[in-house]
Formats: C-alpha cells, sequence, structure tokens
C-alpha cells in the first residue's frame, strides 16, 4: 500500500507503511556488499527513454538477535549520484513486525527545496530456500520533509525470528534493497488535468485500492449516469448517503481541475480513520460495493442497473455417463476468478474454468434411481455481462507454508477477448449464439507488492481509443498500450549483465507488479456503455451543492493567497467573558477562536477599524478603549496595557507588528466599554498609573459553579477590604457578606491558585494590569463536609484534573458501554473500583484495563499490568496524544493472580503441533508462541513399563528437497510408544496400525525410519527396533525417534485461522 500521510517517528499505525521522519546516523553499522546491477524498468511518465541508474544493494547483519538498538542504519551506497542507507527497526516501530525504510543518507545538508524520485524494494532474503525471500517495492518522491519511505510493517516479528522460517542464519540477517532512480524534474508542478483531461483521487492512508477501483467503475460512462440518477435530496449530507457520496465524487472527477478527496465517501460506507489505514482485497471492496449499490438502487429508476452491466450466467452439470440423467443448476456471477498459476493466459484459464471432471471409481457420482455412476462435472457459460470482470487469483494459499503468496507468474491478456472461439467451447447448449461474445479491453487493475501489502492502481482507456492513461491516486499520466498491458503481464525479466566481457550470466529478477482484475467491455454493447454523460443527467440540487462548494474552495483559496495583505483581528469583550467562563472555559479569561473575528487589510487606519467595531457592537467610536494582550511566561493569557492615543493613529499592519513579535498575522484586542446608570456606553475612566485593571471570578460551592462577574479598577495602594462592598454588589450578596479571595496565577502544567490577604496592598500581593481574582462565600465550618470542593483553588484543581473516560467493553471496541467522570490523579485501584462499582462487580481486582491506540482507533495489543501506572493521565497517553477511552474485560480469577501464571496454549489430543514436556520442566521455560501443548490421557501399557521396557517418540514425517538438500518436515500428532526389548519393526507395526486405525491399504505405503539428529535410517520388518534406541531417559531423546514416512493426507486449517495473517486483516464492511 502506499503511504500518503507523514507521521511522527512514535507514532503506532496498522497501516502497512508509515514515512518514518529523518533522524542522526546512528552508530554501530554492520559490514556489507553493494553490488552494483542495471535494472531495467518502466520508464517514468513524460522522461527520455534512456537506462535510470539502478543498483543492488546487500546488508547483512551479524549478531542480529542481540540487537539492543531502537533504529539501525546501514551504511551509506551511492545510486543516481544520490547517497542512501537502510534504517530497520530490529524490534519493530511500535508494532510487532520489522519496520524496514530507505532513507536519504544526507538529508540535513541537502540545499533547501531538494526532492528526489526513487522506485524501491526492500527484501529480507530467506537463506534457506530464496523462494520465499520477502520483498517489497513501492516509489517515492524524497524531500526535506520525507526524506525516508518504506514499510512498519514488514514482516511478523514471530515470523522473523523463528529459525526454522529460513530468514536469521547463524544469527545473521541479509536484507536487500534495490534502488532505481528517476529524473522527474516536475513531479511537483505536474498538472493532470492539463496534460490528459483526467484528475486523480487523494489517497487516505491506505485507499489506493479503493481508488484504482473507484476509476475503473467513474470510466464505464453507463454506471456512472446511473449512480447520478439514483434519487437524493438537498437535505441528505455526502458523509451520511453512499448515492449522494458517490455522485458528489463522480461529478467532482468530471468537472474538478484538481484531485478529488474520498473522505466523504468512506464516511458513507462508515468507516473510520482505521478502516482507511487499512489495507483490503479490491475484489471483495467490488463485491460490497456493488451488491450496495444493487441494494439502494431498488425502487428506484435504476434499479437493475449493476445486473444489467455485470450479471452473467453460467450452467453448473453432472451428466452420468453410463445411464441417461444429467443434473443441472443455473447461477449467476458478477465477475470471475480465474487461475493463473498453471496458465499462460486468459485462454488457459478459461479452459481450465470449463475442465470436465470425471466422476469414477470412489468418486461415483450418486443419481436419482440409478445409485452410483460414472460422470461428467463442469461449468459451462449461458451469457456473459456487457461488462466482463475478471479477477486473477494473483493470491493463493501455500499448504507447505501455511500461509497465502503471491504468485507473480507471466500471465498473458489479450487486447481483444473471443469467448466464442472454437465453435463456442465456453457456451452451454442453452446460449443464445446469436450474441457475438467478442470484448474489449477496458481497464486494467495492477498490484505491485506482496502478499502482506503493496500499491494499487489502474491502466484505463476510457472511451476505448488506443490512447490509454494511468491512473495512480492523485496522479493521472498518458501511456502507450505497451506499458498498459504487455509490462503488466507479470514474470520475470532479464537484464543483461554489467559487464559482458567478464559474466555472461544475464541478471533476471522477478516483475512485482502485474494485472490484477481486468475489466472488458463486449463490442457490441460498448456504443450503449460508453454513452454521454453531461450536466442534464445530474440532478440540479447536486449541481447547486458542488457549486456552492466550489466557490467556498475558491474563496478560501483566495483568502490564502491574500492572507499577506491582511490583518486578523479578534476582538474580546464582557460579554464573551461571561458567556463562556464556567462553560466552555475555567481557567484565563477567553478563548479567542470564539470571539468576532474582523479581517482588515494591514494598511487601513486604526481609526477606521475603530469605526467598523462601532457599526458591529454599537459601541461609538469615542467610547472604546483597546487593550492588547500578553502572553505571560507561566504560560497565561491577559490584557496587559490599553493602546497608547499614539498607536491608535498607525495602521493596522504597523500595531500588529508592534503588538506581536512572533510571525503571526493576528491582532488579540479586549473591548474595554465603561456602562453608565442607564446601561448605555460612557467614556472611560481616565487610567493613571497606579491604577490597576482586574477581572472577577465568583465561585458557589454549593453548585459547582464558576462565572464571571466584572472587572474593576483598584489602586496599587488601595486593600481588598476597600472593595468587598462592590464584590458583594457584583455577586448579589448582601454588601456586609463575608467572602474570601484568591489570585488564579497560572493553571499549567499544575494549578497554582492562593488566597488573598485582604489586609494587604494589592501591590504588596503583587497584583497588576489584567489579573484575575476568585472570590467566594467565607465558607462555615459545619457545612465543609457537604461539599465536594469547598473553596476555588479544591474546584479549580478539580477541573483541571477532570476527565470523561469512556468505557467500552474488550470484546466490542467500537462501542461505548458507559461513561465515569474520573480525576486524572487517580490510581490504578480508584479506577478500577469505579469500573467495579458501576457494573455491580464485587472484586475489583477481577477489572483489567486496555490503553486505547489513537492512530488505528483500536484498543493496545497489551492491556495495562496491574498497577503498572501511577495514575488515570498515564493510562490516557498514547505518545503525543491523549485519548477519553479505556477498554475493560472482567476475569475469572484476580489480575495480580493472572499476571503470576502463564497462559499456555493446550490442546487435548487433536492438535496440529505438539510437544511432549516431562513433569519436571518450569512452565516459564516452556515457549508456546510457536508450539501447541498437547495433553492425553496417558495409556495402560505406559502406566506399567517393564524393567527393559522403552518409551520412545514417534513423529509423522514427509521428506521435501530445497536447494538440492533433503529435509525432514514433521507433522500431524507425535506421540509416545512403548516398545518392548527384542521386538522387531514387524511387530511394533501391527501395534500402531491398531493404534492409529490406519487401513491396510494406505497403511501399505508407509516406511518407517529410525531418525536421529534429523536424518532417516529406514527400518526392515525383521530389525529388533529396541537396539536403536539405547537412551533409557524417557523424556530426554529429542534427537531421536521413530519416524512414520507417509503424505500428509490430513485437511488443513483453513486460511482464516492462520493467526499471521496480515495482508487484509479484516473483511471490507460498507455499514450504512
Amino acid at each position: 500500500m502506499t503511504v500518503m500521510t507523514p507521521a511522527p517517528i512514535d507514532q503506532q499505525q496498522d497501516d502497512e507503511e508509515m514515512l518514518v521522519p529523518h533522524s542522526d546516523l546512528a552508530d554501530n553499522h554492520q559490514s556489507m556488499e553493494v553490488v552494483s546491477q542495471p535494472e531495467a524498468g518502466n520508464t517514468v511518465e513524460n522522461q527520455p527513454l534512456e537506462d535510470p541508474p539502478s543498483s543492488r544493494f546487500t546488508w547483512k547483519i551479524g549478531n542480529f538477535t542481540r540487537l539492543n538498538i531502537r533504529k539501525h542504519y546501514s551504511d551509506i551506497f551511492v545510486v543516481g549520484g544520490y547517497k542512501w542507507r537502510v534504517l530497520i527497526f530490529p524490534k519493530g516501530n511500535n508494532v510487532d513486525f520489522l519496520s524496514m525504510y530507505l532513507d536519504v543518507a544526507d538529508a540535513a545538508n541537502l540545499p533547501y527545496g531538494w526532492s528526489r524520485y526513487a522506485q524501491f524494494s526492500l527484501a529480507v532474503v530467506n537463506q534457506i530456500n530464496p523462494k520465499y525471500t520477502i520483498r517489497k517495492d513501492t516509489q517515492h518522491q524524497f524531500n526535506g520533509r520525507e526524506s525516508d519511505w518504506g514499510f512498519t510493517s514488514f514482516t511478523p516479528l514471530s515470523e522473523l525470528y523463528d529459525p526454522s522460517r529460513g530468514y536469521l542464519v547463524n544469527d545473521t540477517l541479509i536484507v536487500e534493497a534495490e534502488v532505481l532512480v528517476r529524473r522527474v524534474l516536475d513531479y511537483w508542478t505536474y498538472d493532470s488535468k492539463k496534460e490528459t483531461g483526467y484528475v486523480g483521487l487523494k489517497n487516505q492512508g491506505a485507499t489506493c485500492y479503493m481508488n484504482s477501483l473507484l476509476q475503473t467503475l467513474y470510466h464505464i460512462p453507463y454506471f456512472r449516469k446511473a449512480v447520478y440518477h439514483m434519487p437524493t435530496t438537498e437535505n441528505d449530507m455526502p458523509s451520511a448517503s453512499i448515492p449522494l457520496a458517490l455522485q458528489s465524487l463522480f461529478y467532482k472527477l468530471q468537472y474538478s481541475d484538481s484531485s478529488v478527496a474520498t473522505k466523504e465517501l468512506t464516511k458513507s460506507f462508515g468507516w473510520d480513520t482505521y478502516d482507511s489505514f487499512m489495507q483490503h482485497d479490491v475484489q471483495e471492496l467490488n463485491r460490497v460495493l456493488c451488491e450496495k449499490l444493487e441494494d439502494k438502487m431498488k425502487g428506484t429508476v435504476v434499479e437493475g442497473t449493476i445486473q444489467q452491466l455485470f450479471e452473467g450466467h453460467h450452467m453448473n452439470y453432472i451428466e452420468c455417463i453410463n445411464v441417461d440423467y444429467k443434473s443441472t443448476r443455473k447461477e449467476s456471477f458478477y465477475d470471475l476468478q480465474l487461475d493463473v498459476k498453471g496458465c499462460c493466459d486468459v485462454y488457459a484459464s478459461f479452459d481450465k474454468y470449463v475442465e470436465v471432471e470425471r466422476l469414477e471409481g470412489d468418486n461415483k457420482y450418486h443419481a436419482e434411481q440409478y445409485g452410483l455412476q460414472d460422470a461428467k462435472k463442469g461449468v459451462l457459460f449461458i451469457d456473459f455481462p456487457p461488462v466482463l470482470q475478471l479477477q486473477l487469483k494473483r493470491f493463493e494459499y501455500d499448504f507447505m507454508r501455511d500461509t497465502m503468496v503471491k504468485i507473480n507468474d507471466r500471465y498473458e491478456f489479450p487486447l481483444q477477448l473471443d469467448l466464442d472461439r472454437e465453435n463456442g467451447k465456453y457456451l452451454s447448449p442453452d446460449a443464445d449464439r446469436s450474441v457475438r461474445n467478442l470484448y474489449t479491453l477496458h481497464g486494467v487493475l495492477v498490484h505491485s507488492g506482496g502478499v502482506h501489502g503493496g500499491h494499487y492502481y489502474a491502466f484505463i482507456r476510457p472511451t476505448l481509443s488506443d490512447q490509454w492513461y494511468k491512473f495512480d491516486d492523485e496522479r493521472v499520466t498518458k501511456e502507450d498500450m505497451k506499458r498498459a498491458l504487455e509490462e503488466q503481464y507479470g514474470g520475470e525479466e532479464e537484464l543483461p549483465p554489467t559487464n559482458p566481457g567478464f559474466n555472461n550470466t544475464p541478471f533476471k529478477f522477478t516483475k512485482y507488479s502485474n494485472a490484477y482484475m481486468l475489466v472488458y467491455i463486449r463490442e457490441s454493447d460498448k456504443d450503449k456503455i460508453i454513452c454521454n454523460v453531461d450536466e442534464k443527467d445530474i440532478a440540479e440540487h447536486l449541481r447547486e451543492r458542488l457549486k456552492k462548494e466550489q466557490e467556498e474552495k475558491e474563496h478560501k483559496k483566495k483568502e490564502k493567497a491574500e492572507a499577506h495583505l491582511y490583518t486578523i483581528i479578534k476582538v474580546a469583550r464582557d460579554e464573551d467573558l461571561a458567556k463562556q467562563i464556567g462553560k466552555n472555559i475555567y481557567f484565563d479569561l477567553v478563548d479567542h477562536e470564539k470571539v468576532r473575528i474582523f479581517r482588515v487589510q494591514k494598511q487601513t487606519p486604526f481609526h477606521l477599524f475603530k469605526e467598523e467595531v462601532a457599526k458591529e457592537f454599537g459601541i461609538p467610536v469615542q467610547f472604546q478603549r483597546f487593550w492588547l494582550w500578553a502572553k505571560r511566561q507561566n504560560h497565561t493569557y491577559r490584557p496587559n496595557r490599553p493602546l497608547a492615543p499614539l498607536e491608535e493613529n498607525q495602521s493596522v499592519g504597523q500595531l500588529r507588528e508592534v503588538s506581536n513579535k512572533v510571525n503571526n498575522a493576528e491582532l488579540k484586542l479586549f473591548l474595554e466599554v465603561e456602562l453608565g446608570p442607564d446601561l448605555c456606553p460612557i467614556s472611560p475612566p481616565c487610567k493613571m498609573k497606579e491604577d490597576i485593571l482586574l477581572f472577577f471570578k465568583l465561585y458557589d460551592p454549593e453548585k459547582e459553579e464558576l462565572r464571571y462577574v466584572g472587572r474593576l479598577f483598584v489602586k496599587t495602594n488601595d486593600k481588598p477590604t476597600e472593595i468587598l462592598t462592590k464584590l458583594n454588589e457584583m455577586a448579589g450578596y448582601a454588601p456586609d457578606e463575608e467572602i474570601e479571595l484568591y489570585e488564579e496565577i497560572k493553571f499549567e502544567p499544575s494549578v497554582m491558585c492562593e488566597p488573598i490577604d485582604k489586609k494587604s496592598t494589592f501591590r504588596a500581593s503583587q497584583l497588576e494590569d489584567g489579573d484575575i481574582i476568585c472570590f467566594q462565600r467565607s465558607p462555615l465550618v459545619e457545612t465543609d463536609e457537604q461539599f465536594r470542593c469547598t473553596d476555588v483553588p479544591s474546584f479549580l484543581e478539580y477541573v483541571h484534573n477532570r476527565q470523561v473516560v469512556h468505557f467500552r467493553s474488550l470484546e466490542k471496541p467500537k462501542e461505548d458501554d458507559f461513561c465515569l467522570e474520573l480525576s486524572k490523579l487517580h490510581t490504578y485501584d480508584d479506577v478500577v473500583e469505579r469500573v467495579a462499582q458501576h457494573i455491580g462487580l464485587d472484586d475489583p481486582s477481577k477489572i483489567r484495563l486496555t490503553s486505547h491506540n489513537c492512530y488505528s482507533q483500536q484498543p493496545k495489543p497489551q492491556p495495562i499490568k496491574y498497577r503498572g501506572v501511577d495514575h488515570l493521565s498515564d493510562m490516557l497517553v498514547h505518545y503525543n496524544q491523549i485519548s477519553d477511552i479505556l477498554y475493560y474485560e472482567v476475569l475469572d480469577i484476580p489480575l495480580p493472580e493472572l499476571q503470576g501464571l502463564k497462559t499456555l496454549k493446550v490442546a487435548f489430543h487433536h492438535a496440529t503441533k505438539d510437544e511432549i514436556f516431562p513433569p519436571n520442566e518450569k512452565i516459564e521455560n516452556i515457549n508456546d508462541q510457536y508450539w501447541t501443548l498437547r495433553a492425553e490421557e496417558i495409556p495402560e501399557e505406559e502406566k506399567n513399563l517393564g524393567p527393559n521396557d522403552r518409551l520412545i517418540h514417534v513423529y509423522h514425517f514427509t521428506k521435501e528437497t530445497a536447494q538440492n538438500q533433503m529435509q525432514i518436515q514433521n507433522f500431524g500428532e507425535p506421540f509416545f510408544f512403548v516398545i518392548h526389548e527384542g521386538e522387531t519393526l514387524a511387530e511394533i507395526k501391527i501395534r500402531i496400525q491398531n493404534r492409529l486405525q490406519v487401513p491396510d491399504e494406505e497403511f501399505a505405503k508407509w516406511k518407517f525410519a529410525f531418525l536421529s539428529l534429523g536424518r532417516p535410517e529406514y527400518l526392515q520388518d525383521s530389525d529388533v527396533v529396541s537396539s536403536r534406541f539405547q537412551r533409557r531417559d524417557v523424556y530426554g531423546a529429542w534427537e531421536q525417534y521413530l519416524g512414520l514416512e507417509h503424505s500428509d493426507s490430513a485437511p488443513k486449517r483453513a486460511y482464516s485461522t492462520n493467526q499471521n495473517r496480515h495482508t487484509y486483516e479484516k473483511p471490507v464492511k460498507i455499514y450504512n
């Protein structure tokens, strides 16, 4: 998949690739080899055809498992005159995968604005069988902001560190990088619309698979017209309506001048950010989307469009050979899955599709009335659809490796596909032979990469002309036919040797980019399908909505372009303070984002701006006094001083520069307005040097309410006692009410709010312009216990640490279960106690909590350990973000007790992988990461061993040849077996056959061998088996066992149960 969104280095994402910001060169480089090799590759659009510089780089990393550093860099190698290096995270970049990236080695020293474009592949070499080397390729425009690029989830660490997999040999890992540098001078200025007439789609993180499919569907005009004619209304919201979101997207693709975002569409699917960073299968999305649209079209004028375009029918039949009996079943299809493996082209796949299977011998067909009969079974096509979608089976399950693999074999597809060939060999007797099934190629969807991820793009010829276009996310380019067809066949590509005189061996490499889905349009239907779609097909309300959106976009663009000519002035007033304090904010005085904002040309004289304020607020110019705000050292923001008359004669641009040392286009002001007895504005009082402007907040402990009550000018040498009556009046209290005063000093990182001595002067209390005094009734001793926060400091402390936490059951991680208001200072015990109270659980220690991953919007893989964090705030932090979500689960036993136990996977007798451990083995030493423990009842004969009896290990095995070496592969269930002294193999075979219940015919094919250190020594029936097993240690003879060689006929595990599945971690779902 491609990466579109840069992310911080400590950010965990469940996407396949992630940008890692450039870091300084790490120490302890390992030795490496650089093998220079010219690589032929696809030329970049609009570039000369000379071979671009390329190189292969090999890095051998010794003592790999002992690497104790988070990041590890290779030495520098040069390709295309540029310095590169490979960056790995041996223990993963916050994921359980090896993370690997290509890095511009000298990025820190390059001139401003540098950029370079490269196609590259990174690989971890399988040193036992190179066929299983893991290789991923991608491309990137490197620049100052994005100086490295690659794969956060390159390969699971569990597979990498498993010695049997072949990636780590002698604790050495071999990494390869192939880099091909391309001279793309116009990458940033390239205009797809101008160059091709088409625009691309923006990638949300890992949505290239969706983009390629959407472009394919959009360029089927009949489909686009049907989408436009789906009924929507002006009251619909695109983010909640799939039809409207798709209409909007298609309209923008048709009329926009720049690339189009897909966020509205994915929101209408019900997807969150996590879904957008999860790469799915394009075939699966195609089916789900078409099913959803088919459902949404029901009961509308376009009902049945999906079927008309994509639906074909085939007939499954079984025909008896010796009696007159035939069974048929008609089925519909929207796409066809064609085999790639073993097929050279599309026709070979169709031949295989209709291949006749003979049902005979043990596999005879049970025909009604006739019993078991020899029969022929097969599939024939009744009709093909106007638009034929062929899904190529590039991904297959490898039974030997128990994983999915990508088939990169060469597979050809024609420009014209004739499905009537050889006298209609693919057609059923019921097919309408008058329909000519001649198809022309319309689109090729390409997958570049491996099974664990990659990148999708599409080659399409929208009008079926000779001109092809490549739709690669935001970029659309013109392409020739060779690029769209031949170069997407896959297979191997051969390059000439670097020095033909010295080495005549050509260099071959596998092409990891190849066709994955083909779209053909029937020649006889192309005029109907490639129809004209114009504005009259688009609903009026949709045109108006999108026109308005475009105008707003243009307006914002214009504003941005002219921003340097304007100053933004944010004016706060008493009304704003009263409206916000105690509701939106508690600390400081105002949120400047929620006050009246003026956009004023910089050269405007300030007195003209005051006239605009007079019109807006109804305050005559002569009654306005403006104060500048200042950010204090303790990070609070307060009115600092009034504007001087001289300053008011300046332009707003000059004033902003004087007031704001930071390079910022904003000017923040407080408008002071004095009201007379009739509440009409009057001239502000003359401010002398000894006058201080103070702001007052009133706290009510009974209601736990804080509100703004006004401001006053006081003299620096006056005392608070002199304004108590005025404060009581502002609060609505009796004139002689006893009140306590506190100064709100700061609130970050902790709250500081201290009592004010009412008998000291304001100067002695160090009060100045803009300071805040909070006051309350003096608390009565007898009522102290009644209130949670009895005074201002305790209330501000409570508000500062207050945290509403959304708790979700770990079993339903997308649904809020309940919310609790907690304190960030709550300990682990406080939190689980509150959760236990809420759900009615007596023992809080049975609650286990798991933190939230802000980037994937999922629970973190590991739960929080019992008392593993000090405070709630620690549970909610995820790198540089703070979450308000926690997941909980109720355990059967207390968490402290559970943490003292080791969880083991145990299978009772029918396991797929088993190990045998002695009773005295320490539990902590058992590695169950790759093995499942097997528990079984001890047979009677093993309970009563004679003095000369042996208890031996028996394993099933097959032999494989890899790199001309024979390898033993164990499978099935191992077991203990008693052998008696002098007992021959013939006698033992009888007992083993009885124990395993193997039929005679099958058992006759089995071979028996004594295996020592992995080498088999085959036994004859007359051999005395006990003589081979000399060790009397019942449990210790791991290196010696009796082997049963035969084919593995047991059914394999379904792929969905494979825990290492990564490529498509969950099915595509469209929720709305």
